[in-house]
């Protein structure tokens, strides 16, 4: 049964991110003239789809956020009691990119909403930075959508001396269009994780402490990547790479997962279909 999601996969990938790009955002102010490679460098951009580029999770488990057709990336993090930190990244995304002190405006609606409230993310600079300049902007939500899932649209932050808007979302949304059933909440999850069925028993119920996916997941943030790497662990439903973070104990082995509504999948898949359970070493990335 895992076969049928696997072309779930390639729309998994980005959909935790939306992105608004845009050099140069002032319609009064046309962008300056590029080198001679620029032009074309743009248009190839413009005809990659964005289901081609995937991104590693962030180094601080934030959200990595394109800026500028891949100009530049960010990693958004957000943190316990509605702190917001906007690191700025290169191309390279293990690289830090210093960007020109500025407030930033930010605005911040529910997931959904249609009513934004703005907030201002302000220079932080971190040790190494130039004066006059910074690799961080730190932010507060509005009080009343502190832990909520939320969208964040910033219309505007210069970098080396251009305009660029971009937009991104708090939660993954790497589930919401794949037809995948949402995660066992409830006395649901409680039945499904709390007792022994099939190949799952009550030594993989104690080892993984005696509660459901969701409680011990619970807060932290689920990133999916479409293309692993060949011979990189990949979540048994989704095909995604999968993230040391969401392990769970089948059968006396761990298992690891991109998110906890998958972990809910492969439990049902144990205790009612358990000769479908592969091995873990299984669930690796081949070779094309």
């Amino acid at each position: 049964m895992f076969r049928k999601y696997a072309w779930f996969a390639i729309p998994f990938a980005l959909a935790s991110v939306v992105l608004y790009t845009g050099c140069n955002a002032s319609n009064s102010n046309p962008p300056q003239a590029a080198g001679p490679d620029k032009g074309k460098d743009s248009k190839a951009a413009e005809v990659k789809k964005d289901d081609e580029h995937a991104h590693k999770p962030g180094a601080h488990g934030g959200i990595i956020v394109e800026i500028g057709r891949d100009n530049y990336h960010a990693e958004a993090v957000f943190e316990k009691g509605g702190t917001l930190r906007l690191n700025t990244l290169g191309k390279d995304e293990a690289r830090v990119q210093e960007v020109e002190a500025q407030t930033v405006a930010a605005y911040v609606k529910p997931e959904g909403g249609t009513e934004a409230s703005s907030i201002l993310l302000k220079p932080a600079p971190q040790p190494g930075d130039k004066p006059g300049m910074t690799s961080q902007f730190v932010g507060q939500l509005p009080a009343e959508m502190v832990g909520k899932a939320v969208e964040v649209t910033i219309p505007s932050m210069t970098i080396a001396g251009e305009r660029f808007r971009l937009g991104f979302k708090s939660a993954s949304e790497a589930h919401a269009d794949s037809g995948m059933p949402p995660g066992a909440s409830g006395e649901e999850a409680k039945d499904l994780y709390l007792k022994p069925g099939g190949i799952y028993t009550e030594a993989d119920i104690k080892a993984n402490g005696n509660m459901t996916a969701a409680q011990k997941f619970k807060g932290i943030v689920s990133n999916h990547n479409a293309k692993p790497k060949p011979g990189q662990k990949i979540c048994p439903i989704s095909m995604t790479q999968a993230n040391p973070k969401f392990t769970w104990i089948v059968g006396g082995k761990p298992y690891e997962f991109c998110c906890p509504p998958c972990v809910d999948e492969f439990v049902k898949t144990a205790k009612n279909n358990p000769e479908e359970i592969l091995p873990p070493e299984k669930y690796v990335k081949q070779q094309q």
